[in-house]
């Protein structure tokens, strides 16, 4: 296996164990808290995170993860149709009140749950995609399972502290990071609905202001959900980003609005100012040599493109070498390992990256082969 040096472009590859739940000093309220990079799902920071405790409206993370699941797999469209029940224009706390037979399109739904927290659309929207609330709320605890939200279970689309089984509405800033993670992730649109600061519905007639302060106040500010109930206290799932790396921070169980942004704004300045993530490249590989194969020479590429999450201390201390093979023999499959990137940070191994064959390669046949044997020997006669 030959070795390669000094022609590996890499930011950053995969997330450093090291960075988990390190011990920091942030000045951060509430009962509960955490903050998670986006690409990786590392936690750099977190408190009292598994703690089970009441979400408010932060629930709607997961009602706007089921409504984008359910858009992006055709189940549902943007222009569809919605119209409120009794239940649905009955419900209280944050509201566009919407009246019964009232008919709005998902898009302005989505619009109003995201910006407004609007509880009767949220509840329209599940019973519009599952037939009911209740089984809408079946569908929150089984993608929370799926997700591995260990310390959630949902009682309602809404995070209202409605009902005597309201008291079992409970899920943790962790589990709260984990569903924001995958909406931010998986389901960029949101952003169209999650960053607007002032709009309208029902064709102007009604505003809608952003309950997330945020957006217009923090630089790079993506979303994404504000709570409050009397039990819950003042609860949001903040997002934003900036060069390139995207941050969620929770604050859970705060006794002000003004105490959870300012719990969310220090741990996203403590993300900001203290890490990186950026995506792997390879330039000026060569070809690796293919024995018996219809081409002679195969390109290579990243086996995976994940991203590598590290202390801004430490980027300027990273190296990387490629090993790659001298040459393999016909048939190559595409996505066969054909070297490997080795990135570190001093002595540490940060990631061992492979590196695959970007195509497939078909081996001679005894054909081919008979056919070259004549070919070489009419050019020797010449």
């Amino acid at each position: 296996m030959k070795r390669i040096s000094g022609i590996v472009i890499v930011a950053l590859l995969c997330s450093l164990l090291p960075l988990r739940g390190q011990a920091v000093e942030l000045n951060v309220a509430g009962k509960s808290a955490l903050l998670m990079d986006v690409a990786t799902g590392t936690v750099l920071y977190e408190s009292n995170s598994h703690e089970k405790l009441a979400p408010a409206s932060v629930t709607k993370v997961m009602t706007m993860l089921l409504i984008m699941e359910a858009i992006d797999s055709g189940k549902i469209g943007w222009n569809d149709m919605v119209t409120a029940s009794e239940a649905a224009a009955a419900k209280g706390g944050s509201q566009i009140y919407l009246k019964v037979g009232e008919t709005m399109s998902v898009s302005d739904m989505l619009k109003s749950i995201a910006v407004s927290s609007a509880n009767d659309c949220a509840c329209a929207m599940a019973e519009h995609i599952a037939g009911s609330e209740s089984a809408f709320v079946d569908m929150m605890n089984t993608r929370a399972k799926e997700l591995g939200m260990n310390d959630t279970n949902f009682v309602n689309c809404t995070g209202l502290d409605d009902g005597e089984n309201a008291v079992n509405h409970r899920t943790s800033a962790y589990d709260i990071a984990l569903m924001s993670r995958e909406l931010l992730k998986n389901h960029p649109a949101i952003k169209n609905y999650t960053t607007i600061w002032m709009d309208t519905v029902r064709d102007g007639a009604f505003g809608l202001s952003n309950t997330n302060k945020l957006i217009r106040f923090y630089s790079g500010a993506t979303g994404l959900k504000t709570g409050f109930t009397s039990g819950a206290g003042y609860c949001l799932s903040a997002s934003a980003q900036r060069d390139g790396m995207e941050l969620i921070a929770v604050s859970m169980g705060c006794e002000t609005s003004q105490i959870r942004n300012a719990a969310c704004k220090s741990m996203l300045d403590y993300g900001f100012a203290n890490f990186a993530v950026i995506s792997p490249e390879i330039t000026e590989v060569e070809p690796v040599p293919v024995k018996l194969g219809k081409t002679t020479a195969v390109d290579t590429q990243l086996g995976n493109t994940a991203s590598l999450l590290v202390d801004k201390a430490q980027k300027s201390g990273i190296t990387m070498d490629v090993q790659m093979e001298e040459a393999v023999t016909a048939p190559v499959a595409q996505g066969q390992r054909l070297g490997t990137l080795t990135v570190r940070a001093g002595e540490q191994v940060l990631s061992e990256v492979p590196l695959v064959a970007a195509e497939s390669v078909e081996r001679l046949s005894w054909g081919d082969l008979f056919g070259m044997v004549l070919q070489r020997t009419a050019m020797a006669k010449t």
